[in-house]
């Protein structure tokens, strides 16, 4: 549980899970991302998740100068990938402040394969 706001009355909490489906949202609403890709790959294939699991390719650590998010994606091939992972952490760090309160220390983006969308 991460402390979002706190004053006189009271706490709000936000649950880690909810964080993670955040910061999953927010990367697959980037350019050049065909998907998220589990976090831990038990098989030597990456398998692409569908938008029910998207947290399941994002780890969140509290620090003490803010989280650390750590993203597992999948990009699209033909795209920059340099581009698309900048991007992908700009989005991040912009939502987790201005929609959960969140301070993000650093956004690290995994690139776990490059595929061949489907558009």
């Amino acid at each position: 549980m991460f402390t979002i706001a706190s004053n006189q009355n009271g706490k709000v909490y936000i649950s880690r899970e909810a964080v993670e489906t955040i910061a999953g949202l927010a990367a697959v609403d980037c350019y050049g991302l065909v998907g998220m890709a589990p976090r831990k790959l038990t098989s030597g294939i990456t398998d692409v998740l569908g938008r029910d699991s998207i947290r399941k390719g994002v780890e969140v650590a509290a620090t003490d100068g803010g989280l650390v998010v750590d993203v597992f994606v999948v990009v699209g091939y033909g795209t920059k990938i340099s581009e698309v992972a900048l991007n992908v952490m700009q989005k991040i760090r912009y939502v987790m402040q201005e929609i959960a309160g969140l301070q993000v220390a650093r956004v690290n983006v995994n690139v776990q394969s490059v595929r061949v969308s489907k558009e």
